[in-house]
């Protein structure tokens, strides 16, 4: 009998929402050829609503008390194990799925608009929808074999994705270089998995998560006669994957070279999809990392690197989509940073929030670049805010969420997480709450930095002769030199003399519907992140008692409004916004005075601390030279040299050696018999006598 027919009508919805948005990619992807563009988009889009219907109905359905955790189907048998495809329904995987399809539902729309010029229109839908498809059965598995599977399937398409734009030389570097670099992380997470199937037996979660206490004990030898805690290195593992797709340093690199595929895929990939899939994992695994103080430590140690240093380099960004990269990065860095805390649905719940504020400066980013005729570089823009008033105000809002101020979305997630890092228990806490204050004025000013520098001042695109024009042009122009000089490409389009005019509907609404959440999404903290909304979805072990502590202390959403004019978050992106609105508003002059001034910092940051340029030395480099010394000394030498060549080399020589006896005169037949009569009787004689 079919698995299917003994599910009940939600548990076939469960099935539904993943396998709607999987069958718009097929339909647009294998019949691409027969749907007209127009076609291409509705079937998606239609698949899509399913997807969001859904998820929002699962969602309510869990909202009443009722979940799911079974096998869907059994995919391989070996043993006494079985690899099956399940689900797991919970308050943590519903949300996900809520947020995961409507931003996907939103993105669909805004496709329309923004590629619909594009040659690859209809594969560019079914990608999108594919990539929705791949992390929904991410979310929604049992067992770490289906997580695998989604994890993969994520990084898979996300490289066709940054590499959608083919002809690009920098698209293909970009897709590659994520690819790899996943797969770095990748190899962390797989051997993790494989711990956790060698002393547990198993792959699904439940059986995992109630026998994780049972071997907390446990150690392993790495390295000979050098213990470690197992539950440690598993976490330590399994938390290298999310470094990779979470874009984590040292695995951050991939994140902004991502910026090299179309804008609708860029905010997919930063808002709910890819980059959040290593925050979830953590979320799901907390039963696992509440064992290990260590392994916890150093996901806070991680998360609160990126936060801080990450937002240092996008205060001197140019390109407004790398800007907004940058930023994701510094936010992950926050969501990292309460997973190590043990603040997991704080964390999840940054992430809901972010999931919003995020898309919609992604979206505005590329509004704006419609506008601009594909110009990115802020140095050209200016004066925008009159020219796109829809795109403006839902940037605006995006931004001061963005920034952690009250009362938008960002400020409930982010101040949560840096009081969690303050009253947290961990020794690495301090440290990591310091840096994340250092993050909080550094996004206070690269928040409202985009506003400021695109949308008000001089209409830079205008007037080539204005001397805030030219003070610009002198900058773009350094910088420019200093990036040919370093072999980067710092082409981000051409300037147009049209004026700039709003983008069409299908742009300006999914803008709209996500500013609304952008806006509201952070009212709800009192359930989500202080009440029981998660219940068994995450565990918190006693030792790490941050969130209880906070708990005590909130007191609703209104008096947590007014608490943070009087805490020092606030009053730091405020800080950092002001010298946005001094630099970029009242003296345009100066940051150009102070960029050459502040040369060599300015320089360690647009160089991104130098990481990309080692990892082209030693990783790429270090490769290259291998490959060229096993290419000479094994190729070159042993292969061809020494077993082609030489076999070939030994054949010639005996040949010539045996023509001699091909003489074709009889004395010397008559020779070698009598010669080999001789050595035959020579043996016959030595094996007679004792």
């Amino acid at each position: 009998m079919s698995p299917l027919t003994n599910m009940t009508a939600m548990q076939k919805l469960y099935l539904i929402v993943p396998m709607a948005p999987l069958v718009g990619a097929m339909i647009a992807g294998l019949a691409g050829w027969a749907l007209s563009r127009r076609a291409a988009h509705v079937v998606t889009i239609f698949f899509m609503l399913v997807c969001l219907g859904g998820s929002i109905a699962v969602f309510w359905d869990v909202m009443q008390g009722h979940g799911f955790n079974g096998n869907l189907y059994t995919w391989m048998s070996s043993g006494n194990v079985n690899f099956v495809v399940g689900f797991l329904i919970d308050p943590l995987s519903a949300t996900m799925m809520m947020v995961v399809s409507f931003v996907s539902l939103m993105v669909h729309i805004y496709t329309i608009g923004y590629m619909h010029e594009d040659p690859g229109y209809k594969r560019f839908f079914s990608y999108i929808s594919l990539f929705t498809f791949a992390m929904l059965m991410l979310v929604m598995s049992n067992n770490f074999l289906q997580l695998f599977f989604g994890w993969e399937a994520v990084g898979l398409v996300s490289y066709l994705l940054i590499g959608f734009w083919y002809t690009r030389p920098t698209a293909i570097y970009a897709n590659l270089k994520a690819f790899l670099v996943n797969r770095v992380g990748d190899f962390g997470f797989l051997l993790g998995i494989a711990l956790i199937f060698m002393y547990f037996g198993t792959l699904d979660y439940i059986n995992v998560f109630s026998h994780a206490k049972t071997l907390s004990g446990n150690t392993i030898e790495i390295i000979p006669g050098l213990t470690w805690s197992l539950m440690s290195v598993i976490c330590i593992l399994l938390f290298i994957g999310a470094m990779g797709k979470s874009a984590q340093f040292p695995l951050h690199v991939w994140l902004p070279d991502s910026m090299e595929g179309p804008t609708p895929i860029s905010a997919l990939i930063h808002a709910a999809t890819m980059v959040t899939a290593g925050i979830f994992m953590v979320a799901r695994m907390s039963p696992l990392f509440e064992l290990s103080d260590t392994a916890l430590s150093f996901v806070m140690v991680i998360g609160a690197i990126t936060a801080f240093f990450m937002a240092l380099i996008a205060t001197v960004q140019y390109d407004i989509k790398r800007v907004v990269a940058y930023s994701t990065l510094s936010q992950l860095g926050y969501m990292t940073m309460a997973l190590g805390a043990s603040a997991y649905s704080a964390a999840v719940f940054h992430l809901f929030t972010h999931a919003f504020f995020k898309a919609v400066l992604f979206l505005g980013a590329g509004s704006v670049i419609m506008a601009m005729h594909h110009e990115q570089d802020m140095r050209k823009m200016g004066g925008l805010a009159k020219y796109l008033p829809i795109t403006y105000v839902t940037m605006f809002i995006a931004a001061i969420a963005n920034a952690g101020l009250p009362p938008f979305a960002g400020f409930f997630s982010k101040d949560t997480i840096i009081e969690a890092l303050k009253v947290s228990t961990l020794p690495v806490s301090g440290l990591a709450y310091t840096l994340a204050l250092g993050g909080v004025l550094a996004g206070g000013f690269y928040s409202f930095r985009i506003i400021f520098y695109a949308f008000h001042g001089k209409e830079r695109f205008a007037d080539p002769q204005d001397p805030a024009v030219l003070a610009c042009e002198a900058e773009r122009a350094h910088d420019e030199a200093h990036a040919a000089a370093h072999g980067h490409d710092e082409d981000h389009g051409h300037g147009h003399s049209n004026k700039p005019h709003e983008s069409p509907w299908v742009v300006c609404l999914p803008l709209i519907l996500l500013a609304i959440p952008a806006i509201a999404s952070g009212w709800v903290i009192g359930q989500f992140v202080f009440g029981d909304y998660f219940s068994d979805s995450i565990y918190v072990d006693h030792r790490h008692p941050a969130l209880e502590i906070l708990k005590e202390e909130f007191h609703g959403v209104i008096p947590m409004i007014v608490g943070a004019f009087t805490a020092l978050p606030f009053w730091l992106a405020i800080t950092g916004g002001g010298i946005a609105y001094y630099l970029y508003i009242l003296r345009p002059d100066l940051p150009a005075v102070w960029r050459a001034r502040w040369g060599i910092v300015v320089t360690v940051l647009m160089e991104k601390y130098g990481l990309d340029r080692f990892n082209q030395w030693f990783f790429a480099g270090g490769a290259r030279c291998l490959g060229q010394a096993f290419w000479r000394g094994g190729d070159v030498l042993l292969i061809d040299g020494l077993l082609v060549n030489g076999s070939a080399r030994v054949v010639g020589w005996f040949s010539r050696f045996v023509r001699r006896f091909q003489s074709g005169y009889i004395y010397n037949y008559a020779f070698a018999m009598l010669f080999g009569i001789v050595v035959l009787l020579s043996i016959t004689l030595w094996t007679l006598l004792p």
